[in-house]
């Protein structure tokens, strides 16, 4: 079925390859792994007729991916592809990126045992900030690999057996999912238990800050300013936030540990809960009204929909529901590790990054840095029409995902010839 306009554009619509297919003689195989931490992954293989020494590899955090629009090109031009599934398949709640990376290294694991001789990894939207971490951790001795996520837990990384890769490829890529976050969560949120508390200062959608709907909104460099700390300042509360309910279940771990049987059953149950954060109101990033900031090819309105109140005060978004863990590693600006500004140093592969012009999570101003910071000295960055699944901007105009699979196939042959 064809998407239309008006649809909302997140979720998982980025991965369908429909209308078209794989080419005629790939063989599909479906593999379930287990991780060096225990976990449940597995993957889809498509392998071209004729066979391939180098695969392109495709994963996101928490999206499921077997279907994903750049498979096609990837096996059309002779390449085998690898898509990846999370052990969090579509929720965010025990979400943990170091936890993460014994995914991916099981599924490169599995490549190399396959005799693939060249990986290559595609990050698309979220997948780049999680390719990038294991890329940078995957090139260090395990003695210099981080030790404990950001909420406490040990990683296992240093023992961790993690294949390195020859190639990158970043897709829509934003610069991690803290730091996308950061930009888009809405400060106004004056009382975390009442979703609708608003602090009518700060407020993105309130006319007397700039706010004129799809046609004139315009908010004014000091508003800007402001909210930028604001947003900052309310990350940092919810980082408390997550540290404070982690430390108090570590606590009553410890007295019951102390005091064996004689500890309070109010212990025990503290001890065994793992709290829930909801994290109200993330979808007020505002470029995505204001389109004279960081000016690009995109719509009004964000990746859930052209309407801020029903995107903004909705059920769905992102790290709508999160454990104090969950939200420290994978959606604090402040404390994940997993942002391109902290990795995109330790990647010296060929690189090549398809920017969509239209995009409305991954900015222009974002990209570029991004491409700066990468410090590989093979490095393409490509701009193509489309929005942020490489769907058409305009109706009847072809979607940006086939010229990015064409860019994507071209680059392969040169960088990798077969």
């Amino acid at each position: 079925m064809r998407q239309t306009l008006a649809q909302p554009t997140a979720g998982f619509l980025n991965t369908d390859w429909n209308p078209r297919d794989i080419p005629s003689g790939t063989a599909t195989r479906n593999v379930v792994l287990r991780t060096a931490d225990g976990a449940a992954t597995g993957g889809s293989l498509y392998t071209p007729a004729g066979g391939s020494r180098t695969v392109v590899c495709v994963m996101h955090p928490r999206e499921f991916m077997a279907c994903h629009y750049l498979i096609p090109d990837i096996v059309g031009a002779g390449y085998a592809a690898w898509s990846q599934s999370p052990r969090s398949v579509g929720n965010d709640l025990r979400l943990e990126h170091e936890l993460a990376l014994h995914d991916v290294a099981a599924g490169l694991a599995f490549l190399r045992s396959q005799g693939f001789e060249r990986i290559v990894l595609l990050g698309n939207s979220g997948g780049a900030g999680l390719y990038a971490f294991y890329v940078q951790q995957s090139s260090l001795p395990g003695s210099e690999r981080i030790a404990r996520t950001p909420g406490g837990r040990p990683t296992q990384l240093a023992e961790l057996d993690m294949p390195t890769v020859d190639g990158l490829v970043f897709v829509g890529p934003h610069p991690g999912q803290g730091a996308l976050l950061m930009n888009c969560i809405d400060p106004s949120v004056s009382d975390e238990g009442n979703a609708l508390s608003v602090d009518a200062s700060l407020d993105p959608l309130n006319p007397d800050n700039g706010y004129r709907g799809r046609e004139g909104t315009r908010y004014a460099p000091a508003f800007i300013e402001r909210y930028r700390a604001a947003q900052r300042a309310r990350v940092e509360r919810l980082d408390a936030l997550a540290r404070e309910l982690i430390a108090a279940r570590l606590a009553a771990r410890k007295r019951i540990k102390d005091m064996g049987d004689a500890a309070p059953v109010a212990d025990r149950r503290m001890a065994a809960h793992t709290p829930i954060i909801n994290v109200w109101r993330t979808d007020a990033d505002l470029r995505c009204f204001d389109l004279s900031l960081d000016p690009s090819e995109r719509r009004f309105g964000s990746l859930w929909g052209s309407d801020p109140f029903a995107s903004n005060y909705g059920a769905v978004g992102f790290a709508r529901q999160c454990t104090p863990e969950s939200w420290l590693s994978t959606w604090s600006g402040l404390s994940s590790n997993a942002t391109l500004e902290k990795t995109a140093a330790a990647l010296v592969q060929p690189t090549l990054v398809v920017e969509y012009t239209g995009d409305q999570a991954c900015f222009p101003g974002d990209v570029r840095r991004i491409v700066e910071a990468i410090a590989s000295s093979d490095k393409q960055h490509l701009r193509v029409r489309g929005d942020h699944h490489g769907r058409a901007l305009s109706p009847g105009e072809e979607p940006g995902r086939l010229a990015a699979g064409r860019h994507l196939a071209d680059w392969l042959r040169q960088t990798f010839p077969r």
